[in-house]
């Protein structure tokens, strides 16, 4: 997919959901509702295959959104632009996505609110090669597959600009993740970006390695649970999440192997293999949370910076046609709040 197309189907999803929501149709821009009867508040959130929001999954199982008075419906999307684009046509009240996509979201008109930041790629990010690449400069002409106009694409960029080089200098290929990473480890492309858990099936190409990662980019790839601003109004229910997700949280650090290997079962890898992905995913507690909300200038690990500077980045690069305005992007207090609760 070009990224025009991906501007195009984002912008027309977002148009369709105010038209829908203008006439009274039952797609309406948000699904959340109250549930007198039971005292819980009905929320559907997506989320799909990153080691930062298989914790979700965590929260199904063990009951632990009901604990904190919600009613979820989870929707696990194999494919995480659809889940984007699911967020963006109000079809899921809450969804778990970076930082640069909620941006590029921003920037094509949608009205969305980070209010959890779950973790901070550390390495599950990677940009792989064959054995014929062995420095960035040597991308130079080379055949380079990600998914258009996504996280790893970002990265990429990212990577590419560090040495002076753009995408022009390169043959891209726009692929899906899970597409990418299987050509790749056939002997298509000779190069792939991709995230955990695809990274496992790429590597698995003889003479294989990682050119660079989200390692080499501190705080530049932050996963957040994104709401839209409708969901994001009602502030109990909104609570509610940020209460499950560190009850989550807490929950994996008291039961670390009965929740790997729910994790692992869901990511469809092996619980060696997802004990490894955990060097690559910085999962926050609270106060880290409460931290990467401040804003700090200079510093990328804070969110607001980090914002600041991808934004600009996103319309050099070519994956948005203009700045977004990201003032209100983050709502820390509901974190601050869970922590002020727990202290």
């Amino acid at each position: 997919m070009s990224r025009t197309s991906r501007i195009r189907i984002v912008v027309a999803a977002l148009v369709l959901s105010l038209v829908a929501a203008a006439c009274g149709s039952d797609s309406k821009g948000t699904t959340a509702a109250a549930d007198s009867s039971s005292g819980t508040t009905k929320l559907t959130i997506g989320y799909s295959a990153w080691p930062g929001w298989f914790p979700l999954a965590v929260a199904e199982e063990q009951g632990l959104f009901k604990a904190a008075g919600l009613d979820v419906d989870l929707k696990y999307f194999a494919d995480y632009t659809a889940s984007l684009d699911a967020l963006v046509a109000g079809k899921i009240d809450v969804n778990a996505q970076t930082l640069n996509d909620t941006i590029f979201a921003v920037a094509s008109g949608a009205d969305e609110k980070v209010v959890v930041v779950n973790d901070n790629s550390t390495g599950n990010d990677q940009v792989i090669c064959d054995a014929s690449v062995k420095t960035v400069e040597d991308l130079k002409g080379k055949t380079v597959a990600a998914e258009a106009g996504v996280v790893d694409h970002f990265l990429l960029l990212q990577g590419l600009d560090k040495v002076g080089l753009t995408e022009a200098d390169i043959d891209f290929k726009g692929v899906k993740t899970d597409a990418a990473a299987a050509a790749f480890a056939g002997g298509e492309f000779d190069c792939v970006a991709v995230f955990a858990p695809f990274t496992t099936q790429a590597s698995e190409r003889p003479g294989s390695h990682v050119l660079f990662s989200s390692a080499d980019f501190p705080g530049a790839i932050p996963d957040h649970l994104v709401a839209t601003a409708d969901a994001a109004a009602d502030k109990a229910t909104m609570q509610k999440l940020v209460d499950a997700w560190y009850a989550t949280v807490d929950w994996i650090d008291a039961n670390h192997d009965e929740a790997v290997k729910l994790m692992a079962d869901k990511a469809g890898v092996s619980v060696a293999e997802y004990e490894d992905f955990g060097k690559g995913t910085t999962i926050f507690s609270a106060a880290d949370a409460v931290n990467a909300f401040a804003d700090r200038k200079g510093d990328p690990t804070s969110l607001p910076e980090m914002a600041r500077r991808t934004t600009p980045f996103l319309v050099a690069s070519g994956l948005a046609k203009e700045e977004a305005d990201v003032s209100g992007l983050f709502l820390p207090e509901f974190t601050e709040a869970y922590v002020k609760a727990n202290s």
